[in-house]
């Protein structure tokens, strides 16, 4: 029904009036009585092959809402009723700001793809703590950090330490965003010695606190060998629990999409179809050579039961969706979910 009736209404708006759209109906159908039941009877597919224990947190299944769809945890409840095992939020700065000029986000039909280049837009970390505070379900949440884009980079970790401090009571664990293309300089921040002292900072935050919660590293698929060399030692060394990968790309080889298209488009991180073979390639590099003591959450071009699987065999834990669920709409979660639990019976 997405497909043939919803989707190609949502697709006559710019995709980020669609999103705004999207984002509106869902608030206003949570709002409806008996709204949470009906859709989760629809929805919910649950199997005891799918739970996860993972970073010491128990998950219903390993499909998540990757972070940047639900910025500023508006829809956690609600997104929680479509079935997804966890929830990232963000990302999440310590002062609110607009983002990039619009438009922003460009959809790449041909491609099964999308280009944003967002800039990190967001209301700012003491609001979303306020929302936080209100939500009702106890699915697991994610807290995804960057930095201000007027913050300059050798201040960066007084910016994570800020939100970090903020969002602690109200996360389960953390991802350290350094690796988004659309704040100037930002994955500047993935070179070795600015890296590790804001994972060192934040590490050593998070064991000044009765319960020390998961940090994780959300990092480039652009990264070259020798680049994600460096980022597996520091990950060792500073002992975080583990790797997402991966962010947007910033590359544009072996598109369907025009050229003149692309061009137009300009700037901004690529996710889709085309960035799931990259990722998954990165995913068994680090799996490789992290061994089973890292947590690894897989991330790009998951569209299907088949697409999450390929990430898990490669070495993920956990995996999360963005685009697909763009283009596949709300009942991807519980296809995917049976058919991974199909690979169990």
């Amino acid at each position: 029904m997405y497909k043939l009736i919803f989707r190609p209404i949502l697709f006559l708006f710019s995709a980020e009036t669609a999103h705004s759209i999207t984002f509106n109906v869902l608030k206003l159908v949570g709002k409806l009585p008996f709204a949470k039941s009906i859709i989760k009877s629809i929805f919910h597919y649950e199997h005891p092959h799918l739970e996860r224990n993972i970073l010491g947190l128990k998950f219903e299944n390993p499909i998540g809402l990757a972070a940047g769809f639900d910025k500023n945890a508006e829809l956690i409840d609600e997104f929680a009723n479509f079935g997804f095992g966890f929830i990232e939020i963000g990302t999440v700065t310590p002062k609110g700001q607009e983002g990039n000029p619009k438009p922003r986000l460009f959809r790449l039909l041909a491609d099964e793809a999308i280009i944003n280049r967002m800039g990190f837009n967001n209301e700012g970390v003491e609001s979303i703590v306020e929302r936080l505070k209100k939500r009702k379900s106890n699915i697991i949440v994610g807290g995804n950090i960057g930095k201000n884009k007027a913050t300059p980079n050798e201040a960066a970790v007084q910016d994570y330490e800020i939100t970090f401090d903020a969002l602690y009571d109200f996360v389960d664990y953390f991802v350290v965003n350094v690796s988004s293309p659309n704040t100037p300089n930002l994955r500047e921040l993935q070179d070795k010695e600015p890296l590790k002292k804001i994972l060192q900072t934040l590490k050593d935050k998070a064991n000044t606190k009765s319960i020390a919660k998961p940090i994780l590293l959300k990092i480039a698929p652009d990264l070259n060998e020798a680049q994600l060399n460096d980022i597996i030692e520091i990950t060792k060394e500073i002992g975080i629990a583990g790797i997402v990968a991966t962010n947007t790309t910033i590359g544009r080889a072996n598109l369907h999409t025009p050229q003149a298209v692309i061009q137009q488009i300009g700037a901004g991180g690529l996710s889709g179809k085309p960035l799931r073979n990259r990722s998954t390639e990165i995913i068994k590099f680090l799996r490789e050579r992290l061994g089973k003591s890292f947590v690894i959450i897989g991330v790009g071009g998951i569209f299907t039961g088949a697409d999450a699987q390929e990430k898990l065999e490669a070495g993920a834990d956990l995996v999360q969706v963005y685009t697909g669920f763009v283009y596949e709409g709300v009942s991807m979660v519980k296809t995917i979910k049976k058919a991974l639990s199909k690979n169990f019976s």
